[in-house]
């Protein structure tokens, strides 16, 4: 039987979702949780990578079992857990269904605090400049007309193809803090942070808006703006279709 994973996760401790050599991850904390608990070795197949000390609201993963997972195991998982990792939820799913190559859009919400704030330092980043809001969502609007966005992605990665298909991103207020939405079916590496990075220095006025579509052509990670810090990312939405799930 095939099952979805549903989680949230301060990443401030791990090297990000997936399994890496020495270094501790959420994927295998999670795993060897499970493991012991159903007392069968399980791997866990996530919705998509998160960097080193980013955070995720929501998180799927599925797995692939033959023991009858008992009536409590989302509350075993839990006891069992860190304090920095909850499951929330785990129902059944189509044999078939993938947590990665079934999703149809994934959002990220980057928070910026405008102030000091003692309760966040370690879950958004702050920068205590004046920035231009409507110039950084001016220049939002251009990111939704392009496909190709290698200029925001890591130089060293495996993947086969840049393209990305951005559905939302734009900037809004929340008391003390900024925060950028974006969605879209897939994301690179390291792709919000510079996008973030780049769109701060429009709002700061050290880039043009109209330099986007120049930065975007030139597919160079190094004509992009900076890579903020990943403690103000966040993972926060990941949608799949509806019949993927077993009534």
């Amino acid at each position: 039987m095939r099952y979805f994973i549903e989680l949230s996760y301060n990443g401030a401790a791990y090297h990000g979702w997936q399994n890496q050599p020495n270094a501790l991850s959420v994927q295998q904390v999670l795993e060897e949780t499970l493991s012991t608990l159903l007392q069968e070795k399980l791997t866990l197949v996530g919705a998509g990578r998160t960097d080193a000390g980013v955070h995720a609201s929501q998180m799927f993963a599925h797995l692939d079992t033959e023991v009858d997972l008992p009536e409590n195991i989302i509350f075993k998982l839990n006891s069992f857990l860190p304090s920095d990792i909850a499951v929330h939820e785990i129902f059944k799913v189509q044999p078939e269904a993938h947590a990665r190559f079934n999703a149809l859009s994934r959002s990220y919400v980057y928070k910026i605090s405008a102030k000091k704030n003692v309760f966040n330092t370690a879950l958004a980043f702050a920068l205590h400049q004046e920035l231009d809001v409507s110039k950084m969502n001016e220049a939002c609007e251009i990111l939704l007309t392009y496909r190709d966005f290698q200029c925001f992605s890591k130089s060293k990665t495996d993947v086969k193809t840049y393209n990305c298909d951005i559905t939302a991103a734009k900037w809004e207020r929340n008391g003390d803090e900024l925060l950028f939405t974006i969605t879209a079916d897939r994301f690179l590496r390291n792709m919000v942070r510079a996008i973030v990075g780049t769109l701060i220095n429009i709002g700061t006025g050290k880039m043009d808006v109209t330099q986007l579509h120049n930065i975007i052509k030139s597919k160079n990670r190094s004509e992009a703006g900076f890579s903020v810090p990943a403690h103000g990312l966040y993972l926060f939405q990941i949608e799949y279709p509806e019949a993927i799930r077993l009534k």
